[in-house]
């Protein structure tokens, strides 16, 4: 007969639950154990965590703040020291990188701009910004540039100073507004490049404009008449098709013209300035690409008041 204990259960019984409930306290003391330690491990890692966060935080929104600051480019492509000017508007990095000044253009006589933009960059840590991430078929990233410790780019000091030439084709915005605004500064007041009268060439004069051939040049003049062959528009500044400078706007520019104010079909018998570069069929042509290569002018006497209408 099995033997029993005073309450009725077999002692193997009473031992089985006795070692159950020392092996469920000591379940319970580990767990709680466990927490203490998470509880301490967190106080330990939490603080420096958010510390962290905040920092992170902190270093966006004053990326952010930049970025208003200079209105150019949408991403952030990270620090660099620059160790060498390439030339007028290419530096190196000290990775390696080939960095292109997005939206100007040297003017003629490269010297000076290529001297003040070393003294701008040259052995300094810039950041870099682009609206597009993709490097040219030369490998050269395009990139407004801001010296670490300054909040002014480098492309608007070139154009206040009168050593770059805005080459219209940016997308109107705060960041064109900036650079336009640059440049006329040093306009207004005969600064650098804009110096020399030349420097913008007379749509009447074809042959002046074809001596360029392939370069960046600005060209005024008072549009005789606007067609329209196929897909294209073409403003006119002369009668004879083969030998006259004219402007070239492909169908898809108009949408963009026609936001940023230029009636195409009215600028007939409107003084205008262009800039682009020179290209040739028959006579001299700048095909437009953008819609602040197009500048519409009130004359007065002799001297041109200028409105970029693009930048509205």
């Amino acid at each position: 007969m099995a033997q029993r204990s005073v309450c009725g259960k077999p002692p193997v019984v009473r031992y089985a639950l006795r070692f159950r409930r020392r092996c469920m306290g000591a379940i319970i003391f580990s767990i709680e154990r466990n927490e203490r330690n998470i509880a301490v491990r967190l106080k330990d890692n939490l603080i420096p965590m958010l510390a962290m966060l905040a920092c992170v935080l902190i270093f966006g929104l004053i990326e952010i703040a930049a970025a208003a600051a200079t209105g150019c480019g949408t991403v952030l492509l990270e620090q660099g020291r620059v160790t060498q000017v390439i030339d007028a508007r290419t530096l190196r990095l000290n990775d390696d990188r080939e960095i292109r000044l997005a939206g100007i253009t040297p003017p003629s006589n490269t010297a000076p701009a290529k001297a003040l933009l070393t003294a701008l960059v040259a052995n300094r840590d810039v950041v870099l910004r682009s609206d597009n991430e993709t490097p040219d078929r030369y490998g050269r990233q395009q990139a407004f540039v801001t010296p670490a410790d300054g909040d002014i780019s480098v492309q608007a000091a070139l154009l206040r100073a009168g050593a770059a030439i805005l080459t219209g084709t940016l997308p109107a915005g705060e960041c064109v507004t900036e650079l336009a605004a640059a440049e006329a500064v040093a306009l207004q007041a005969g600064q650098g490049v804009w110096s020399t009268p030349s420097v913008i060439k007379n749509a009447e004069n074809p042959d002046d404009i074809l001596a360029m051939l392939g370069q960046f040049a600005l060209i005024k003049g008072k549009v005789l008449s606007v067609r329209q062959s196929g897909a294209t528009f073409y403003l006119n500044f002369g009668r004879r098709w083969v030998r006259d400078f004219a402007v070239i706007i492909p169908r898809q520019m108009i949408g963009s013209l026609t936001r940023d104010g230029i009636d195409i079909r009215a600028l007939a018998g409107r003084w205008v300035r262009v800039r682009g570069w020179i290209e040739q069929r028959g006579g001299p042509r700048i095909r437009l690409r953008g819609t602040g290569q197009i500048e519409v002018l009130d004359r007065q006497s002799s001297v041109f008041r200028y409105k970029r209408i693009s930048f509205t």
